[in-house]
Parts: structure tokens; C-alpha cells; sequence
């Protein structure tokens, strides 16, 4: 109750400055140089926030929010999907998770009648497959493809079920309101797939044990065949089919020694939760916010102040602590331009969906706004 006091006292009593210079933001979102942002939008489940700050010369992550009908019929079921896509190598792979994951999420439900594990995991290997087939097309002229990949973080809300899968490190948390405290805590739904987590390790270790190299030690960071951090991933055909990992691909990500069996993998981790009604809202980002705010951190910022820029106000804050550990203003890292600026920070995307339970919990089959949107960048066609 007192929670509840609280965020209407907030949304009342914050200075104009802060919770309406921005309110009339456009449907698609605003720019602002190297940031783009939704300060505030509706959902089928209740409010969000989105924001992307670009690091790197053409963007990397790629994000999307769709709300309202999760099948090919209109029937249903609806819901809301969140999706973060952490690329890297180059864009090719999470564009094109942006592209295709969703349709073919919609067409399992339609085929297998509902929204289930089975239909996200049938989503996530029907976006990689489609991808091994442009890279297959590509090779003979462009075989660097073979080295692009993504992670792959999504959500999805359905009759009051959450489910999130990952492949990769990009993040998703949940702000739960104790009641005994009226404090909100942080809890982490996703499972990452780094090589800088002791399981990630023992795992890689357990599936390749005649490969005492499997992972290790390069430059004070833990890497797989010490060519890159994650062990799983949409794409990096290079670590998962031998036939791509051989000239004329770079010598820099040919292995010495064939492989028989795939390095990476591209099976998602899934977890399925019960929404309840003490739980406020879930921060999607990808990994470039959590290297700089603890899980914590994230949800008091989003806690104790309005809804409404709630995404931007997480990408200030780790900016301001990306300057902060290189000693610099916040105002001179802001004037970086793209492609440098990726030497201070990395791409960051952050969406939060703000929870109405009543809402969360109605009937899949009833229906509510409908919303697509992709969150932005500047981006330009890349050389193929």
C-alpha cells in the first residue's frame, strides 16, 4: 500500500522538468546523436520504456517490442514480446534475429496452438538455421560472415506467464516488491552463457573433455578456444561447423586444429514464471548496462523515480559510470562520435515493461493495443 502511495506521490510531485519535457515524444521514438529513446508507451500488459545507445560505428544491438496477437490468427493468444539482440563480429546476425525470430514465433504458436517452451525453442532454431543458410550463400564472397553472431535475449508474456530464454549474456530482471520492507528487490531471470562464469566453465569443460583448451585465459579475460566470451549464441558458424572455420576466412578465428563436434551452441536457456501481483516491472538490457550498474542498482533507479524515461535514465547511468572509470566528464563522453566511442563503452539497449497485474493476468485471448516498434540507431548499409 505504501509502495503504491509512494510512486503516486512521485508521478505528482516531480519536477515538471523531468516528467514532461519528453511526454510527447513521437510514436517511433526520438533521437538524441548516438541515443535514441521511447520515454514511455503502452503495452498489453501495462507501460514501458525503451532506449539504445550506440557505441560502435553501425550498431550491433538490435531490440524490439511487439504487443498484441502472439500467432498467425488473429485469435490469438496475445501478449507482449521483448526481444534484445547483443550482436557481434558485425550486424548481419542480430538484424536478422530482428527480422525473422518473431515471425517464426508466431507461426509455432499457430501451429502448436499455444504459447509453450516447445514453440520458443522451435523459434530460436528456425532464426539459426535461416542463418546458416545466408551464411552458406555467402561464404564463397563473403566468408567473414561466418564470424558474425548475436546473442539472443527474449520474452514473452501470455496469460500471466512470463517466459524468458537466452543465449548469450544480455540480462533480464525482475523488481518484486516485499511487502514486509515495501522495497522492491532485484532478481535475475535469465541464465547467461559466459566463459567468465565458473558453471559456463565447468560445462564447456564437461561437453569437450579431450580438449584441454576448451577455454582459457587471454588478456585477463576468459574466452572459448580464446576467441570469444560466450558459449552460446545465433550464428559464429566458424566455432560450430568446421567446413567455415578454414581459409578464406581470417586466419585470426581459424582454429589449429579441426573440430568435430560444435564449440558454440545455439540451445537457449528457458525458465517459466508465474506472474504475481507484488511484481512491478522487468529490465531487459543487453550486457553492455550491466557491465557498469549491479542488478540492484538497475531496479532502485527504476524504482524511485516515474515511469516514464525509465529506459533512458538506466543509459545515463551507466554512461556516466563508463566515464567515470576513464577519469572523463559525462559531457565529453557524449561527444564522442560512433566507432571511438566504442573503445569507452558498448552498445547498450534497455527496454523496461512496467507490470499491471490486473492487466498480466487477463485472458490471452483477450485483446488490447497493438504494438510493434524497434529501438534505434543511426544505421547505415554495411559493405557486403
Amino acid at each position: 500500500m505504501l509502495s503504491t502511495l509512494m510512486n503516486f506521490l512521485r508521478a505528482c510531485l516531480w519536477p515538471s522538468s523531468d516528467r514532461h519535457v519528453h511526454s510527447s515524444s513521437h510514436i517511433a521514438g526520438r533521437q538524441d546523436g548516438l541515443l535514441w529513446y521511447k520515454d514511455i508507451g503502452q503495452h498489453l500488459n501495462g507501460e514501458f520504456s525503451m532506449a539504445v545507445v550506440q557505441a560502435n560505428f553501425l550498431p550491433e544491438d538490435q531490440s524490439q517490442i511487439e504487443s498484441g496477437c502472439l500467432s498467425m490468427q488473429d485469435s490469438g493468444p496475445h501478449g507482449t514480446f521483448v526481444g534484445i539482440y547483443d550482436g557481434h563480429g558485425g550486424p548481419e546476425t542480430s538484424r536478422f534475429i530482428n527480422d525473422h525470430l518473431f515471425h517464426h514465433l508466431k507461426r509455432f504458436t499457430y501451429e502448436l496452438k499455444s504459447m509453450s517452451v516447445d514453440v520458443i525453442r522451435k523459434a530460436f532454431q528456425a532464426t539459426e538455421e535461416g542463418f546458416l543458410s545466408i551464411v552458406t550463400k555467402q561464404w564463397p564472397t563473403k566468408p567473414q560472415i561466418a564470424a558474425v553472431g548475436s546473442c539472443c535475449l527474449i520474452a514473452v508474456i501470455c496469460d500471466g506467464t512470463l517466459y524468458i530464454a537466452n543465449l548469450g549474456d544480455s540480462r533480464a530482471v525482475l523488481g518484486r516488491l516485499v511487502k514486509a520492507t515495501e522495497e522492491v528487490r532485484a532478481i535475475q531471470l535469465s541464465t547467461e552463457h559466459n566463459a567468465s562464469i565458473e558453471s559456463v566453465r565447468q560445462e564447456l569443460h564437461s561437453q569437450h573433455p579431450d580438449d584441454s583448451h576448451i577455454v582459457f585465459l587471454k588478456h585477463n579475460v576468459w574466452r572459448v578456444k580464446g576467441l570469444i566470451q560466450i558459449s552460446r549464441s545465433i550464428g559464429d558458424f566458424y566455432l560450430k561447423r568446421a567446413e567455415f572455420n578454414k581459409p578464406p576466412l581470417y586466419a585470426k578465428f581459424r582454429l589449429r586444429e579441426p573440430f568435430r563436434r560444435p564449440i558454440l551452441s545455439s540451445e537457449p536457456s528457458i525458465s517459466v514464471h508465474e506472474l504475481r501481483p507484488d511484481d512491478q516491472f522487468l529490465i531487459f538490457a543487453s550486457d553492455g548496462l550491466w557491465e557498469h550498474l549491479s542488478n540492484q542498482e538497475a531496479v532502485d533507479i527504476v524504482q524511485n523515480r516515474p515511469h516514464i524515461g525509465s529506459a533512458r535514465r538506466l543509459v545515463k547511468a551507466a554512461l556516466k559510470e563508463a566515464a567515470k572509470k576513464r577519469e572523463m566528464r559525462y559531457s565529453d563522453l557524449k561527444k564522442i562520435e560512433r566507432g571511438i566511442r566504442r573503445h569507452f563503452h558498448d552498445d547498450i539497449t534497455v527496454v523496461v515493461l512496467f507490470l499491471d497485474s490486473n492487466l498480466a493476468s487477463r485472458a490471452s485471448s483477450i485483446k488490447g493495443p497493438t504494438l510493434s516498434l524497434r529501438g534505434g540507431g543511426i544505421n547505415l548499409t554495411a559493405k557486403v
